[in-house]
């Protein structure tokens, strides 16, 4: 009688990489990220109607007003697509509104409008005030080592596009 041996039995099990993911950073920061914006959402979800795609692009004109769609994509570092749709939920709302650039006709560019203002003027402070409570927890200095360190990811960003 032939004995299959793992190697050779279709059933038995593989080898394969592990991967934990409660230890995997990427995905740990993803998690965290997650729980905070919706956490944070919760606050103005309700009151304003808002996606959290959709207060993140109000946060960006906010305080960079005159962008492109493409570069609040850029700025917010989100698919193309997901800023489209929040953008004409927010242009359908009048909370956005869409003008050409004043040098160059055919560019188009975003801002808030005077309602969009008030809701952002309403926002902002809330969400200050959860990255405050998120980071009481925190001295001085875990403050400036997390500012380092999340900089320092940023930089290295640029380095899981070349090849190992």
């Amino acid at each position: 009688m032939n004995d299959p041996t793992p190697s050779t039995s279709p059933n038995a099990p593989q080898e394969h990489a592990v991967l934990e993911l409660e230890h995997f950073l990427p995905y740990r920061l993803s998690i965290l990220s997650n729980r905070i914006s919706q956490t944070i959402s919760g606050l103005y979800g309700q009151r304003f109607g808002l996606a959290v795609t959709e207060w993140r692009i109000m946060a960006v004109l906010g305080r960079y007003p005159e962008l492109s769609a493409g570069e609040v994509a850029e700025r917010t570092a989100m698919d193309k697509v997901a800023v489209s749709r929040a953008l004409a939920r927010l242009l359908e709302r009048g909370l956005v509104q869409r003008d050409t650039h004043g040098d160059d006709r055919r560019r188009s560019v975003l801002e808030l409008s005077p309602v969009g203002y008030t809701v952002y003027d309403e926002v902002a402070p809330m969400a200050l005030d959860c990255e405050r409570r998120l980071l009481a927890g925190l001295d001085e200095n875990d403050r400036a080592q997390l500012d380092a360190l999340l900089a320092k990811l940023a930089e290295g960003v640029g380095n899981l596009l070349e090849k190992p």
